[in-house]
């Protein structure tokens, strides 16, 4: 998934925090809190359910790359964007989309609608302003924490690529270093994911 879980149980909450008791107004904040991260990770999910299709479509298809010489990333790229563009599925990666978050900015436009509706579904909590004005904010809110998580993302990056020794990204190293050393950079801001 393009975001840790615990970042998005983060987010929520933080939404939560921001949007009460100004813009909504709830007797059970964590179970809006829930009920955001629920939305968002099934919203991501959706991608990442897309790509395990790819791979499996792709699997079937690799003596046939290999014969042709197509690369599998190429291949991977082509058949992604057509499923895409069949099922109407709005892209979560914003690097794949040139911005410079991990969520694009149509995908965070999108969840706004969808928390907004899972709000007035849940009737967990009352709106306190008219609903786009509610869906604006929480925009807002998102796309702030998300810029503040790249940040720290790079500098984990560069941590661990100002290592002794060259260590490749994917690998077990890897993962284990970026999760101490973005653990570290949140905490430097404040931010303790577990809470």
């Amino acid at each position: 998934m393009l975001l840790p879980r615990e970042l998005i149980a983060y987010l929520a909450r933080q939404l939560v925090t921001k949007l009460s008791p100004q813009i909504i107004e709830t007797t059970q904040p964590q179970a809006v809190a829930e009920l955001f991260a629920n939305i968002i990770t099934e919203e991501l999910l959706v991608e990442d359910r897309l790509n395990e299709e790819v791979r499996e479509i792709l699997s079937q298809y690799s003596d046939y790359m290999r014969r042709e010489g197509v690369s599998y990333q190429e291949m991977f790229r082509r058949i992604k964007n057509t499923l895409i563009a069949q099922r109407k599925v709005i892209r979560a990666s914003g690097r794949d989309t040139g911005d410079h978050m991990k969520l694009s900015r149509d995908k965070i436009n999108d969840i706004s609608h969808k928390l907004v509706a899972g709000l007035r579904k849940a009737h967990l909590a009352r709106l306190k302003r008219d609903a786009n004005e509610v869906r604006l904010e929480m925009v807002r809110e998102m796309t702030e924490l998300l810029q503040m998580e790249e940040r720290v993302d790079r500098a984990a990056r560069q941590k661990i690529r100002s290592q002794k020794r060259e260590i490749t990204e994917g690998t077990e190293e890897w993962d284990l270093l970026h999760r101490k050393y973005y653990s570290e950079e949140l905490k430097k801001l404040g931010i303790d994911l577990n809470r």
